[in-house]
C-alpha cells in the first residue's frame, strides 16, 4: 500500500490534467453479488483505460493482509488486526476518492447494489459535484455465484450468498429506474456465457457515455475555470 506521501506525490500530476480528462466528470457504479467477476469484467471492459479511476476498498485491505502476512480466511479477516487493516483500507480509500473528486477525475465506485439507499445517497452527491452517473451491473446465476464463492479464499456460506443474491435480483428494477435504462448496463457473466461478446457490448455502451460532454451546467462552469487556469499557467 503506498504511504500518503507518494500516494499525493503519485496524484499531483494527475490533478494537474485531470480537466483533460477523458472521463471527466463521468461516474460509473459497479454492482453485482459474490463471485460475480466485478473486478474481472471491469479490467475486461478496459475502463481504467479510458481514465476511470477505481474506487474499492478490497483491494488496499487485500494487500495489507498480505504485507502483514495473514491469509484472507473468516478468522483473521474478523480478528482484531483483521478489522483494523480494514479500517485503515476504508480510509486509504476515502482518501483516494477525495483526490479523485477534487480533479472531478472519472470514477468507477465498486459495490454489490445491496443497499439502494446508501448507493443513490452515493451518486445524488456526485449529481450535485456536476456527474453525470451510470451502473454496470454484473450478473450470474446462483449456481456460479456459489460455484465461484466456493473457490475464492474469502468464502461465505452458502445460505448467505444466496440470500445476499437474492436480494441483489430484487433490486435491479430499482437500480435500473434510478439510473434510467440508457445507463444501465447488464453484464451476463454466468458460467457458459459468451462474457467476451458481454464485456465488448458493455465497453461500448460506456465508452459512448464517458465520451459525452457533461450535462450539468456546474460541470461546464467548472472546466471553463479549469481550463483557464490551466492556460495562465502554462
Amino acid at each position: 500500500m503506498l504511504s500518503f506521501e507518494n500516494f499525493i506525490k503519485k496524484h499531483v500530476e494527475e490533478l494537474e490534467e485531470g480537466v483533460n480528462d477523458p472521463a471527466i466528470f463521468k461516474a460509473v457504479f459497479l454492482a453485482g453479488g459474490p463471485g460475480s467477476g466485478k473486478s474481472f469484467i471491469v479490467g475486461k471492459t478496459g475502463l481504467p483505460a479510458l481514465g476511470f479511476k477505481v474506487v474499492n476498498s478490497d483491494d488496499a485491505f487485500e494487500k495489507g493482509m498480505a504485507k502483514a502476512g495473514l491469509e484472507t480466511n473468516p478468522e483473521n479477516i474478523f480478528s482484531v488486526q483483521g478489522q483494523e487493516l480494514r479500517g485503515r483500507a476504508k480510509d486509504f480509500t476515502a482518501l483516494k476518492q477525495s483526490i479523485y473528486l477534487k480533479g472531478r477525475l472519472g470514477l468507477v465506485i465498486d459495490g454489490t447494489g445491496k443497499n439502494i439507499d446508501k448507493l443513490k445517497r452515493q451518486a445524488t452527491m456526485l449529481k450535485e459535484l456536476g456527474y453525470d452517473v451510470s451502473m454496470m451491473f454484473v450478473n450470474t446465476d446462483l449456481d456460479t455465484a456459489q460455484d465461484r464463492n466456493q473457490a475464492r479464499s474469502r468464502t461465505l456460506p452458502r445460505d448467505e450468498v444466496e440470500t445476499y443474491w437474492k436480494t441483489i435480483q430484487s433490486n435491479i428494477g430499482s437500480l435500473q429506474t434510478f439510473f434510467g435504462k440508457d445507463k444501465f448496463v447488464v453484464v451476463d457473466n454466468s458460467e457458459g456465457k459468451d462474457y467476451k461478446a458481454e464485456t465488448v457490448r458493455a465497453y461500448r455502451e460506456i465508452i459512448k457515455f464517458s465520451k459525452k460532454p457533461p450535462t450539468s451546467m456546474k460541470a461546464r462552469e467548472w472546466i471553463k475555470l479549469q481550463k483557464a487556469g490551466y492556460t495562465k499557467r502554462r
